[in-house]
């Protein structure tokens, strides 16, 4: 069963530890060095990562490395493009109300 991608990074220790992959791939005991939960918790954090393909697994000798997926955020990015614009637009007249405060 494929995830929500949504549901994935709902979770604030699963946009952690995707941040922590994100900048460098990492063996699932690395990561759960990083944290103050056990390694059974992280693993099942990294497989929903992992089920909604966020992350890449690649077996390296002994060793299991997990990349983050790039390609994956588009969809994220995609769905949040329109507020991108009600925020920018939002933003633009509240720069404009406090210019005009500052000028009075």
């Amino acid at each position: 069963m494929k995830r929500d991608i949504f549901g994935a990074i709902a979770d604030p220790t699963r946009r952690a530890i995707l941040t922590l992959i994100a900048i460098q791939a990492l063996t699932p005991n690395a990561v759960a060095e990083k944290f103050d939960i056990s390694r059974q918790a992280v693993s099942k954090h990294i497989k929903v990562l992992q089920e909604c393909e966020l992350i890449k697994p690649k077996q390296m000798g002994r060793e299991i490395y997990y990349h983050f997926n790039p390609k994956k955020m588009k969809e994220i990015d995609k769905w949040l493009q329109p507020f991108r614009a009600l925020w920018d637009d939002r933003f633009s007249k509240l720069d404009n109300v406090l210019k005009n405060l500052k000028t009075k």
